[in-house]
This record gives C-alpha cells, sequence and structure tokens, in this order.
C-alpha cells in the first residue's frame, strides 16, 4: 500500500508533528498484513531462505536454518503439553539460540518471558512466578542461578545451552576454553534438566500443530526495569509488535530517499535481545526486512566488538549513548571505515550534544534520537532519519501514534510547558500482567499511558524530555533537571561519563552533586565547576563533585542514578 503524504492527510490541531513528517510516512498505519508474529517469520523466512539472518561468533545461520531450528523448539515444547497462551522464559544473551528459541515459542502459541541473564535469584523467581512460566531455556553459564530458584516456581522443565551449541565443529572448542580454561561456567545440577541438543533432536522427529493466533494475543510478557518499584511485566500482543515494526519500517525505508538502499542490510546487534529495544529495532525488523543481525553477545568487551564492526559493512547500529561514547574514545574504532553506517539509531537514554557531535565528525552517519518504552514495544517517537541534524530531542511521534503533555491534574499543557509525556497508539500495552491496580495508574481514562517521564512538545512536534519525574532534583524551589546539567558537563573535554542526581541539603532542601569518571586525569573539581558555571544558571551547578573509576550501570548499558542516591 502506498502511503499518502501528510499534507494529504486531514490533520487536527493536536497532531502538528505529521507536518514535520518525512514525504513517504503515513499519519496512519494502513492495516497490518499478518495475523501474527509466526506468519511473518515463516514467510520471511521462506522468502529469505538464502539468505544470512543471524551471525554469531564467526557462524552464520540462515533464513532457512532458522526457521527449521525454530520449528523443532515449537515442536518439542508442543509435545509437553503447554498449550496456547503458557508461558515460556527465555534466560540468554546475544547467541544463536536466541532467536531460535524465541521464534520457535511463538510458533508454537506460546507466550515469551525474556529474562535477563545476569539476574539475580531474588530477581529471577520473581520473574519465574509472577509470569508463571511453565519451562526456561537458559545458557549454561547461568544455570546455577535457575538451579537455586526452581524448587519454588511451576516451572518444570529447564533446557540448558551451551554458547558453542550452534557453532558447528568450532563450537567444541569454544565449550571447552568457556568451561575449563575461562571458567565462566559455575556449577550446577538439576535433574530435570534437558540439553538444548537433545531437544533439537527430539523436535526433529515431530510436526508443528499450528496453533490460530490472534492479534490481541499475548505475544510477550516483557518486564519492565522495576526502576518505580517491583517488576511489572508488560502484555504486549501480536498486534503491538506488527505495528511497532510497520511504524519503524517506514521510518527506515525514509533512510533511503537521499541515498541508495543496499539489496540486503546489515544490523548490528550490540544491545541484548531480551531487551525490548534490540527484540523489536534489530531482530523483528531485520526478520521482517530479510536482514542480516550480526549478534554481539558481551558489548562491553570493546576490542570484540569493534573487530565484528570491522569484518561487516555495518549498516544499522541501535546502541545507546554510553556505547556511542565508549567507541568513540576507542583508538581500533577511530581507525574504522565508517561510511556503509547509514543509520545510527540512538535510544534507551539521552544522546547528549557532545557525543552525537563526536560521532558525527568522526562517522559521518549522525545519531537518530528515538524514544520508546517495555510499554509501547518500544517505539513511540523518532527523529527524522533522512537528515543530518541533531535536534536535541526525542523527535516525532511515528505514524498511528499520539503524544499529549499533561500536567498532574490530567490537562493539555501548551507547546512548550512542561508536563508528563502521555502516548496513545496500536504499540501501547495491552496492561500490567495481574496488575489491574498498576495498570489503572498507568493509563489515562482516555486511552493513554502515562510514561512517567517529564517533557515538551515545541512548535514543530518534536518532543523534548527533560527527565523522569522522580530524578527531578528541588533546588529552593527549583526543578533541576539531571539531563541538563550532565549534557553540560559532558560538554568538558576532560569528562568520560557523568551522573547528577539530588542529595539533601540544610540550606536549599536538596542540591546538586555530580558523579564524574575522569577522561582527562588532570581534571579538577575546580575547573569542572567553573565548566558548569558558565553554562549553569547558579542553583543548577552542581555543589558536590565526586570522581569515580566507573558509573554503575544496566546489563544494557544505561547509567543507574537510582544506585549513587544515598541509601
Amino acid at each position: 500500500m502506498t502511503p499518502v503524504p501528510p499534507a494529504a492527510q486531514a490533520q487536527t490541531p493536536k497532531k502538528i508533528w505529521l507536518a514535520s513528517y518525512p514525504p513517504t510516512v503515513p499519519a496512519d498505519l494502513p492495516p497490518l498484513a499478518h495475523r501474527s508474529l509466526g506468519q511473518l517469520f515463516e514467510e520471511s523466512c521462506t522468502r529469505y531462505a538464502d539468505r544470512i539472518a543471524f551471525s554469531s561468533m564467526g557462524r552464520s545461520m540462515t533464513f532457512r536454518a532458522l526457521e527449521e531450528e525454530s520449528r523443532k523448539i515449537g515442536i518439542w515444547l508442543q509435545g509437553l503439553g503447554l498449550v496456547k497462551g503458557d508461558s515460556v522464559a527465555v534466560m540468554m544473551p546475544n547467541v544463536l539460540q536466541n532467536p531460535v528459541v524465541v521464534y520457535g515459542i511463538l510458533r508454537a502459541g506460546l507466550v515469551v518471558v525474556n529474562v535477563n541473564p545476569l539476574y539475580t535469584p531474588r530477581e529471577l523467581e520473581h520473574q519465574l512466578n509472577d509470569s508463571g512460566a511453565r519451562a526456561i531455556f537458559v545458557l549454561e553459564n547461568f544455570a546455577h542461578t535457575v538451579q537455586q530458584v526452581v524448587a519454588r516456581t511451576d516451572v518444570k522443565h529447564v533446557v540448558v545451552t551451551a554458547l558453542g551449541d550452534m557453532l558447528g565443529l568450532k563450537g567444541h572448542v569454544v565449550n571447552l576454553v568457556v568451561r575449563r580454561v575461562k571458567k565462566l561456567v559455575p556449577a550446577w545440577s538439576m535433574p530435570m534438566a534437558t540439553s538444548f541438543r537433545q531437544v533439537l533432536s527430539a523436535g526433529g522427529r515431530g510436526t508443528l500443530r499450528p496453533i490460530e493466533v490472534a492479534l490481541d494475543d499475548l505475544a510477550f510478557l516483557q518486564y519492565t526495569g522495576g526502576t518505580t518499584g517491583i517488576s511489572k511485566g508488560a502484555m504486549l500482543t501480536h498486534r503491538n509488535l506488527l505495528c511497532n515494526k510497520d511504524q519503524m519500517g517506514y521510518w527506515l525505508e525514509s533512510a533511503f530517499l537521499k541515498r541508495q538502499r543496499p539489496e540486503v542490510l546489515v544490523f548490528l546487534c550490540a544491545l541484548p535481545l531480551y531487551h525490548i529495544f534490540a527484540l523489536t529495532v534489530n531482530s523483528l525488523m531485520g526478520i521482517a526486512t530479510g536482514s542480516h543481525n550480526v549478534l554481539i553477545a558481551n558489548p562491553r568487551d570493546l576490542p570484540a566488538l569493534v573487530g565484528e564492526i570491522r569484518k561487516h559493512r555495518i549498516h544499522i547500529f541501535p546502541g545507546l549513548n554510553t556505547l556511542f561514547n565508549a567507541l568513540l574514545n576507542n583508538a581500533e574504532f577511530q581507525k574504522l571505515d565508517h561510511s556503509s553506517l547509514t543509520l545510527v539509531f540512538g535510544g534507551g537514554m539521552a544522546v547528549q550534544r557532545p557525543v552525537a557531535e563526536r560521532w558525527y565528525e568522526m562517522t559521518g552517519c549522525p545519531i537518530t534520537e528515538g524514544y520508546g518504552l517495555s510499554e509501547t514495544a518500544p517505539v513511540a517517537t523518532a527523529n527524522r532519519v533522512d537528515t543530518t541534524e541533531f535536534t536535541g530531542t526525542i523527535g516525532l511521534p511515528v505514524s498511528s501514534t499520539e503524544v499529549s503533555i499533561r500536567d498532574e491534574d490530567g490537562h493539555d499543557l501548551t507547546h512548550g510547558e512542561v508536563g508528563e509525556i502521555c502516548i496513545r497508539g496500536p504499540q501501547v500495552m495491552a496492561g500490567y500482567w495481574n496488575r489491574p491496580d498498576e495498570t489503572a495508574k498507568a493509563m489515562t481514562a482516555d486511552g493513554y499511558f502515562r510514561s512517567g517521564d517529564m517533557g515538551f512538545m515545541d512548535q514543530r512536534g518534536y518532543v523534548k524530555i527533560v527527565d523522569r519525574k522522580k530524578d527531578m532534583i528541588l533546588v529552593s524551589g527549583f526543578n533541576v533537571y539531571p539531563n541538563e546539567v550532565e549534557e553540560v558537563a559532558a560538554m568538558h573535554p576532560g569528562v568520560l561519563e557523568c551522573a547528577a542526581i539530588g542529595v539533601p541539603d540544610g540550606n536549599s532542601g536538596e542540591a546538586v552533586k555530580l558523579f564524574v569518571v575522569k577522561k582527562d586525569p588532570a581534571l579538577t573539581e575546580a575547573a569542572l565547576k567553573a565548566h558548569c558555571a558558565e553554562n549553569l544558571t547558579n542553583y543548577k551547578r552542581p555543589k558536590l563533585i565526586e570522581f569515580r573509576t566507573e558509573l554503575p550501570k544496566s546489563p544494557v548499558g544505561k547509567i543507574l542514578r537510582r544506585e549513587l542516591r544515598p541509601k
């Protein structure tokens, strides 16, 4: 279906962002072409059978092989007696087994529960019990965590895979090194466990029963980070994910308005597939477009990451500010040929202007900032990808999406006024799993999701985040937004990373405290305070500065301000 240019579409006064759309992006999505993620997956695997779908550690998997192996997973799961709607947990980093298992679960008519492999036993137990997961697939490196809690959950089936299980002959060497040389697999023992290879063998002897899946059936229980309390499962339907795939698809294709589109796109998948950002923007978009995803199991290993970038001509690179910043400061990355980069998509946290400007100067490809949450599957807004402008905003609401900036009483605010960013669209979750009370708090009466992020919309429809509600610092009655302080501090050439929080202060209620990792060992507190004084009004300036060798981060690489707050 050919999209209608925004100028030809009816516009309401509220939807001012439509006038800022790329010419090929429609105001509203056409009807969905698929009834489920499984149907989309199977069609893509047929259409692109001989193309590479995923590669990892030097081993590639075609779409044909991906279909065959995922079918075996689905057959085995159905053979256990699991029925439509049952949940299956996946606790793996970015290895070939991950997409094989995830799409196998979906094809069996079941619900995927993505689990962070670095969870503590307490966190894992909560998520397994909350989701009601009946089975779990886990990389052996983390099997000891499952062992500690499985008896206190409803999990009846544990499948353990080794890092080298899908790497062919090389896999035997990899497993030996991981287990015996690097000793990365803590001892574990679960008599109930089945090996991944046994599952593939058993699944190869059966037939996958077709399951009628509706658009509004659950596909994923995607657990939030729990930053506002106990971790909750966002109920994401097949419709949510398919719509967000289409929303991103139109946006992605507009990147080729001014340059030739490669026949096969190559995505760098450095963000973990258990995170909603990579799940949709990498895996689902890659499947839908017949693209090649280069899986990075450990993006913190910068030499290995740079080696993979050197090996492949990467076109699409979703990432976080911290990862971009780390690469900019890597000597080997600086030497690479970046001419193939077409779209670098920044999300998960604010992209700092100094980082964006250095990135564009070094690579010639701008960082396009977008915004989303687990609850929005995830993309809700994005900057245009057919321009080199860094707007410092999170961009425009994507097709069929409305953004309303509201005050605490739920009233719409005018342009430029700061309020809570509220989102309505087909990608917004069905609610929180088994938590109608939390769902009621998160959703407005007219169907908007309250993001908990504070921001404003400008006259062109671009949205600017100023910060999380809970992260605001109140200094003598004035609101201070940590993002602003951090961006100014990051402009100093001696600063590598930083994070700002509010700490109790007898005079002003709260004061700004800045934690800093130095890029220049000679950087002093006085020099940084002088820099901030030049760029921030008095009440926004850091009163306290603490230098550290590193800052606490989530597995995705997001700086965790909550870990820096006084206990």
